[in-house]
């Protein structure tokens, strides 16, 4: 209860404008961002599942939706950083050892990001003409943004799957550590550590062809709910004197938003994802839908998970207790 307040003393500023604009949409629009927002962290659970599957067949789905709203806590509680720990720690406690849960939560993690990346490239194609016509003036911001998050998709995934890459971190490693006289030995062991425990996890998971196209296809899925939220929002009671919009054009360009917003550091993403959306959805819908939007997508994309995942750790932490006093 302690971190939770914590939470939402950090969170004050914002979580008053959200309040407020959550007064303002109709009710069905504040239950159907829910609904999406549920149905992105449950086909998320189920990710988990397929790829916790390969290492215990016995992990149900119920156990991989668990771990995606207890991931969602930890994501807020944390500002990001916490979230990796948390699956790791659950799925050990599922019978998946600490390497093995460290590999799957970085392959999924991998997959996640090459999924953003190719389904804003797959959108932006799709609407081709729209995008050029509302963002062709920015072509070099955004081709500057496709390059980065490439670079970084690349590298994530070398990290994950590539033994070669592997050896050449290894090589620099043990190149550094001989020029500062063994001052970053903890650290290479480490590194050369995690590196193996990915070498075993690529091997084992990314072996299945099945299963990594499956958890791709489910991670564009799983898109569609997230970046369909504005379609919702400016096609609810407020947003009617909107220009029309299709759904297909407010896929690319939330999803454009979110590629790009990751590429710039903060934590979790807060601010940015809502400078880059606003900024993309001001010229089209004008700045303040395109302000107030922003708000309620952080809303169903950050803030209703985190209140699920609060209940969940809540639940989990209650049965806990009372499991040990049946053990006393």
């Amino acid at each position: 209860m302690a971190v939770i307040g914590i939470i939402v003393y950090t969170f004050r500023d914002s979580a008053g404008p959200i309040l407020e604009q959550l007064k303002k949409t109709s009710p069905a629009v504040v239950i159907g961002i829910c609904l999406m927002a549920a149905v992105y962290q449950i086909i998320e659970g189920i990710i988990t599942t397929v790829l916790a599957k390969q290492y215990r067949s016995s992990f149900a789905y119920k156990n991989g939706i668990t771990n995606a709203f207890l991931c969602s806590f930890y994501r807020v509680a944390t500002l990001g950083s916490g979230s990796g720990v948390a699956a790791i720690i659950y799925l050990g406690e599922h019978g998946i050892e600490y390497g093995g849960g460290f590999g799957l939560y970085m392959i999924q993690y991998a997959l996640h990001k090459i999924s953003i990346a190719l389904f804003s490239a797959i959108f932006f194609v799709m609407n081709w003409e729209f995008m050029r016509n509302w963002f062709g003036d920015y072509a070099g911001l955004l081709a500057a943004g496709y390059v980065l998050t490439l670079v970084i998709t690349l590298g994530l995934f070398l990290f994950c799957c590539s033994n070669r890459f592997h050896h050449l971190i290894c090589r620099l490693l043990d190149f550094a550590n001989q020029k500062f006289h063994g001052k970053f030995e903890i650290m290479a062991e480490e590194i050369k550590r995690q590196c193996m425990m990915l070498e075993d996890a690529s091997n084992h998971l990314m072996k299945n062809k099945k299963v990594t196209t499956e958890v791709i296809f489910l991670c564009l899925l799983k898109c569609c709910f997230w970046y369909g939220i504005p379609y919702l929002l400016f096609k609810g009671v407020r947003f009617q004197e909107n220009p029309a919009l299709t759904l297909a054009q407010v896929l690319a360009i939330t999803s454009l938003s979110v590629m790009l917003a990751a590429v710039i550091p903060s934590p979790a993403g807060i601010g940015s994802t809502e400078f880059v959306f606003t900024s993309l959805f001001a010229g089209i819908v004008g700045t303040g839908m395109a302000g107030s939007a922003s708000l309620l997508y952080r809303f169903g994309t950050f803030v209703f998970p985190f209140l699920v995942g609060t209940v969940v750790v809540i639940v989990r932490h209650i049965r806990r207790k009372r499991a040990s006093k049946d053990l006393i």
